[in-house]
């Protein structure tokens, strides 16, 4: 039976919804009643926009779910009051235009194979057709006609080399096929472009492999998958030397999201209840991301396992030289962040803590409007900050000269809100300023330490990366397979950051290999082009 058959429908008309709230009024608590006959009033309302024929899904579904955005002009209704001091609003800028206008000119296709097309007619010095008085000479800027093929992802040119048999002994002599044809069958960079398109861009192996069928050209999951794995063995010696030098970075973000490794969570179903209670009884698997923010560059690592996002990042600080000062360590609140044995300085995401703010709008309008306007200042300063292109100690000094008396006022109304029992401390409202209280050093780090950040978008942004992975592939098959994704990942996403082609560089590590194995310091995505044969970097 399909689950619409079991949907029962019930027509109640008002006299016998009356009589109903007449039978159970005087048994429950008013508040509940009232809550009853709210929620009782709404389905009418519901069903009569449902009836509408302008109505669309989305504009239902805005009614009941609220919008999807945490913004301070979006989150709060129409008819919010406003505080008694509303924060300043910034003066309007006038909307960006967006460029473009759909279409490409010839050097948007840095890709495109580039022939040379000569006149058929003239030549340097010819009379011109059209005055028959001057002379034709050769411009240095070609005119340029592009030319679009559809083609399977992964083409392939199959080679007839002509095969002679002697007569008499019978031996053959196949013709030696050209320099095009490569060593192997697959080229080298068919690894690399599979690795960006499975952990870039969220193609599943399966809808690749059916494309490429359709389209005459096979290439089945296993032979996908041996091609990445091989692909990453040569990509490990420089994911090994990203983590040493991401170490020694003064500042990193961190965050973790769950995952799903097919091998591992066998393991964990078959453990005992004492293996359980010597693991504290973990059963969870995590993808950890970490950002280290180098000078001039970011680091991007990922780690798939059972350890926590502190953990992960321990692992990480264990290669840093211990004569650096501590670095700082931009998460949320969650301890399992923090590594145990290294000493840091802790700030935490300001986001987190807003969030929650967020939602207990619906309760507390104008006790959460005073928040958030006063942390969209805040905001804005930083966002002063990042166009002036401060310096962390001239930052520093700007956020403590114009965002530090604004916390300071906040920090004391909320203390106040709570010490003289004016918000209960167990409502929406009151653990939002629990948990800011609570975690009030690290979420103002920025406003003592040079260089700390406000939130953890950063690694909350290449996280999303990791989701989408399991979100089209569902899970990891084996501990081999997720360690293959971190290092496919952690290259891309560092190229990302430092604006590297990543299809370039990691053909030119898979290229130059045992290079690549025997100095991979000269090879990150920010330096390897110098360490390019001339022949590959011309």
């Amino acid at each position: 039976m399909s689950a619409r058959a079991d949907i029962k429908i019930i027509q109640l008309h008002p006299e016998q919804a009356e009589q109903l709230f007449q039978r159970i009024e005087p048994r429950i608590d008013k508040a509940d009643f009232d809550l009853i006959v709210e929620v009782f009033n709404s389905v009418p309302q519901v069903l009569e926009y449902l009836a509408h024929k302008d109505i669309t899904v989305k504009k239902l579904q805005r009614m009941l779910f609220g919008v999807s955005t945490e913004k301070t002009d979006r989150v709060f209704p129409q008819d919010a009051p406003t505080p008694s001091d509303p924060a300043p609003k910034p003066d309007p800028k006038e909307p960006k235009k967006r460029p473009g206008h759909g279409r490409k000119g010839a050097k948007d296709y840095p890709g495109a194979n580039v022939v040379a097309v000569a006149h058929p007619q003239l030549h340097e010095g010819d009379s011109c057709p059209s005055c028959k008085d001057g002379h034709v000479h050769l411009l240095k800027e070609p005119a340029k006609v592009i030319h679009i093929l559809a083609q399977p992802m992964f083409p392939a040119t199959l080679f007839h080399l002509e095969q002679w048999r002697c007569g008499r002994c019978g031996e053959v002599f196949t013709a030696p096929p050209p320099p095009e044809a490569g060593v192997s069958k697959y080229d080298p960079n068919v690894g690399c472009q599979l690795g960006i398109l499975h952990y870039e861009y969220g193609m599943p192996m399966t809808r690749l492999q059916t494309v490429q069928a359709n389209l005459g050209v096979p290439l089945p999951i296993g032979t996908q998958w041996q091609l990445m794995e091989n692909t990453a063995k040569d990509l490990a010696p420089v994911f090994t030397e990203l983590e040493r030098q991401a170490a020694q970075s003064p500042l990193f973000h961190t965050d973790d999201t769950h995952q799903l490794i097919l091998d591992v969570a066998k393991e964990i179903e078959a453990q005992t209840e004492e293996e359980h209670d010597s693991e504290r009884k973990r059963t969870g698997i995590f993808t950890t991301g970490v950002v280290a923010r180098c000078e001039g560059h970011d680091i991007v690592l990922y780690y798939t396992g059972r350890q926590h996002a502190g953990e992960n990042y321990g692992d990480v600080l264990a290669q840093r030289d211990p004569d650096l000062p501590p670095p700082i360590l931009m998460c949320d609140a969650l301890s399992r962040n923090v590594p145990k044995a290294f000493q840091i300085i802790l700030a935490n995401c300001l986001n987190h803590a807003r969030r929650r703010f967020v939602d207990a709008i619906p309760d507390y309008p104008q006790d959460c409007r005073r928040v958030l306007d006063d942390l969209c200042l805040v905001y804005r300063f930083d966002a002063q900050a990042q166009e002036q292109h401060l310096s962390a100690q001239a930052r520093l000094e700007f956020h403590q000269a114009n965002s530090g008396p604004i916390m300071t006022l906040l920090h004391d109304w909320m203390l106040n809100q709570m010490e003289g029992k004016l918000v209960e401390p167990n409502s929406a409202l009151g653990d939002a300023f629990k948990y800011m209280l609570k975690h009030w050093k690290p979420l103002t780090r920025f406003l003592n330490t040079p260089g700390a950040p406000l939130h953890n978008n950063l690694c909350e942004r290449i996280l999303k990366k990791a989701i989408l992975h399991r979100k089209n592939s569902l899970f990891f098959k084996t501990m081999n397979g997720a360690h293959v994704a971190d290092i496919f990942m952690s290259l891309i996403q560092t190229c990302k950051a430092c604006g590297t082609n990543a299809f370039e560089y990691l053909s030119a590590l898979v290229r130059n290999a045992p290079r690549v194995k025997a100095e991979p310091g000269r090879w990150l995505p920010w330096n390897f082009k110098s360490a390019l044969p001339f022949t590959d970097s011309a």
